[in-house]
């Protein structure tokens, strides 16, 4: 018997069709590498193909890597072929032909920490404010731009006139006038200069087409804008083309990947063969059919439906609790079901929306003795956000601590490096001051230039204030964000990765407000003792038998006997920023989908009546992802759609469903945190506040007070029921009207 007989009858023919463009629509679980991999050793093998000839593009080394070691299994030993990702791909190509492009070929490829130098050097040559304009900002809008084929000259001629646009374009020109005179490249050139040099130079671009008569590119669903130019050029020879890829598995659009790439994909090669590989030998059937159920409410993708020859196995069980703690422990109390039932730890994950979301469930597991381990990150109180805060926190309560000063010294960058700070001790310890007490002592800081002297002061008396006053934990905890620098810097960065640093400084805030609220002496040194506590729980091995913590984005290609999806709110999941987005929901919906399709037999999904999230209590709304689950799969179904009675007794207007709850939305509690820090200031008379978005002139609520559940009444909107009160705005859904955010002193509300 042939391997390839070993295929299903849809995974055969389009391992068999070689000929002509063909569009591989591969669902979860559907066995699409081993279709793959058998299509190669078949042209190989039956066909005759040369393998110099093929072309296999993934978007992993590690995805490279199985898929070469299955086709050298395939057909006996080494092969010459190109297995590897987009980037190794173009690098081999301009290793050749650099010099075409004003390169030599033996040029330098310069990583992420290259770029930030790069980056920093040329905002400092331009007198540029190095806070405004910080690296990770900075690199971010040129990543941008090279994702889209968009050169620093593009980027110019923009027509937006602003001094911001200008100012980037200038750093833009200056970063690629660096790289360039020192023969060096970054990783998103990597593919603009090929795509370039394939462009310019036709007899290049024909080189490669002779050579590549057969291309096959995996998880196609997930090209950006470059990528798709750079294998639309090398196939339109011959269009000898196979992608791979599922639209319903679209998740990385926030990183530059088009859906419109896969969706298009027929009218960019008409007469495409379009096989639909549906069979999923991962999941039960109840779980396919509740996870189809909801991905069908998307409108823009290829109709396809899983199935699978299984038994209909374990209903999807769904179950709400009362808060974010008691999710938790109801997770920790199933997986010891689970564990009882035979099922290892390690077959086990819970897969969360944010990364905020991982503290509960590490305490919970901490406290009920489940082995867990965090993948695709670290442990929520090991993260170097929390450490830093909790550095700030301890200089507070101990200013002589001179570890954690010289932990947060230069975070966020204040120009102290080692040589100074060595400079700074020696006088500390000639003098006999702790390196704290040597901060505020002017021939200390000589060494240090006048920016970073004023710098380093506003640190110690940010510090100093906090250790001195009569500040709740939280307040302290508020104003060393703010008034540090920590919380702007991070802001200033404006990249995803600076977003969930964020995300888990607010969520230490909940960690806070519930240390608050208990039956117990409240000092900052007894919530220092307990954190401590906490933090020294040691991390179990990957090796060891544990629970796995990631992300949904991070479970992309993984599997697991039992996952549970906790936080399935609207506001968490579909998340509040998404909803206000074109296109926000369907990606999210996507990401619930590869979430339920990653568990094999066993799926729980649970939310939280009322959560405390970045330091604020709020009530919830089920997702919308919950509804939209055939009840036939799901056990708990009855429990769906309470929140329509029980908030508002009348149809609700947001489309899709109830709008998101604002208590998820990081950036509001941000500039809400920022007001609260400068109405604590003595004299501070309510002058100098961040603008809170809703604001209407400044409006302090003139006493004016609502509660979460109130149902209200506006002489335009109609009734509504109050979602969120901060003291100033109220956020109230409405029947026909939708969420609408009211200044609460001036807005005409009256309770029913």
């Amino acid at each position: 018997m042939k391997q390839i007989d070993k295929l299903n009858p849809k995974q055969k023919e389009a391992a068999l069709h070689t000929e002509g463009p063909l569009l591989i629509l591969a669902g979860a679980g559907s066995g699409k590498t081993g279709t793959m991999t058998h299509r190669i050793a078949h042209l190989i093998k039956d066909k005759g193909v040369d393998p110099y000839n093929i072309l296999a593009v993934t978007f992993t080394n590690k995805a490279a890597g199985e898929m070469r070691d299955r086709v050298e299994a395939l057909v006996g030993g080494g092969v010459r072929m190109w297995i590897m990702t987009f980037h190794a791909v173009c690098l081999r190509v301009l290793r050749r032909h650099a010099d075409l492009l004003g390169y030599r070929t033996d040029f330098s490829v310069y990583d992420p920490t290259d770029q930030k130098v790069v980056a920093k050097n040329c905002v400092k040559a331009l007198g540029l404010d190095d806070k405004r304009f910080s690296p990770a900002y900075v690199l971010s809008v040129i990543g941008n731009c090279k994702e889209k084929g968009k050169t620093a000259a593009d980027f110019e001629a923009e027509p937006t006139g602003t001094q911001l646009h200008s100012a980037l374009a200038e750093l833009y020109s200056a970063y690629e006038a660096t790289l360039k005179n020192n023969n060096a490249m970054d990783f998103d050139d990597l593919i603009m200069r090929t795509v370039a040099l394939f462009e310019k130079r036709p007899e290049v671009l024909d080189e490669y087409r002779r050579r590549f008569r057969y291309i096959m590119v995996d998880e196609y669903q997930d090209t950006d804008p470059m990528q798709y130019r750079f294998i639309k050029l090398l196939a339109e020879g011959h269009r000898n083309i196979c992608v791979v890829g599922d639209d319903d598995q679209c998740i990385y659009q926030w990183r530059g990947a088009d859906i419109s790439n896969i969706l298009n994909f027929e009218k960019d090669f008409p007469g495409t063969k379009v096989i639909k590989l549906e069979q999923n030998y991962r999941s039960n059937a109840n779980i396919l059919g509740g996870a189809n159920s909801v991905i069908a409410n998307n409108a823009e993708r290829k109709s396809k439906e899983l199935w699978t020859d299984k038994d209909g196995g374990d209903l999807i069980v769904f179950e709400e609790t009362y808060d974010e703690k008691e999710e938790a422990r109801y997770v920790a109390r199933e997986i010891s079901r689970c564990a009882g039932d035979g099922y290892s730890y390690r077959d086990m994950a819970v897969l969360y929306r944010t990364n905020a979301q991982s503290r509960t469930f590490e305490e919970a597991f901490s406290v009920m003795r489940v082995p867990y381990r965090v993948l695709g990150g670290v442990r929520y109180y090991d993260r170097k956000e929390i450490k830093d805060m909790l550095a700030y926190m301890r200089l507070v309560q101990n200013p002589s601590d001179d570890l954690s000063l010289a932990r947060v010294v230069n975070e966020p960058k204040r120009g102290v490096g080692e040589k100074s700070l060595a400079k700074i001790r020696a006088y500390a310890d000639a003098s006999g001051q702790s390196l704290f007490e040597a901060f505020s002592d002017e021939d200390a800081l000589a060494s240090l230039s006048a920016r970073s002297r004023e710098a380093v002061v506003a640190m110690e008396r940010a510090v100093k204030r906090y250790s001195e006053g009569d500040y709740k934990i939280s307040e302290i905890y508020d104003g060393l964000m703010v008034d540090t620098g920590y919380l702007g810097a991070l802001e200033q960065q404006n990249t995803v990765e600076a977003e969930g640093r964020i995300e888990n400084l607010l969520e230490f805030k909940t960690v806070i407000i519930g240390y608050e609220s208990e039956d117990t002496e409240i000092t900052l040194a007894g919530f220092m003792e307990k954190i401590a506590l906490v933090s020294d729980i040691d991390n179990h091995d990957r090796s060891e038998d544990a629970v796995t913590l990631m992300t949904l984005h991070s479970a992309k290609g993984l599997e697991f006997p039992v996952v549970f999806m906790p936080g399935m709110e609207d506001g968490l999941f579909p998340s509040g920023r998404a909803v206000e987005n074109p296109g926000g929901v369907d990606e999210e919906r996507r990401l619930c989908y590869v979430g339920m399709t990653r568990a094999m037999e066993r799926l729980y999904m649970t939310r939280a009546k009322a959560r405390t999230m970045y330091g604020k209590w709020s009530n919830t709304l089920e997702s919308r992802f919950l509804r939209e689950i055939d009840g036939q799969y799901l056990n708990g179904a009855d429990k769906l759609g309470s929140d329509t009675t029980r908030y508002l007794h009348e149809p609700m207007g947001a489309e899709d469903g109830f709008a998101s709850a604002e208590v998820f939305r990081p950036f509001d509690r941000i500039k809400q945190i920022k007001n609260e820090v400068a109405r604590q200031r003595p004299g501070a008379g309510g002058s100098g506040l961040y603008a809170v978005r809703g604001d209407h002139g400044g409006a302090s609520g003139g006493g004016v007070s609502f509660a979460s559940g109130d149902k209200v009444r506006h002489s335009k909107f109609g009734e509504g029921l109050v979602l969120d009160f901060d003291g100033r705005v109220v956020t109230v859904m409405f029947g026909a009207a939708g969420k609408k955010r009211l200044a609460a002193d001036i807005a005409p509300l009256e309770r029913v």
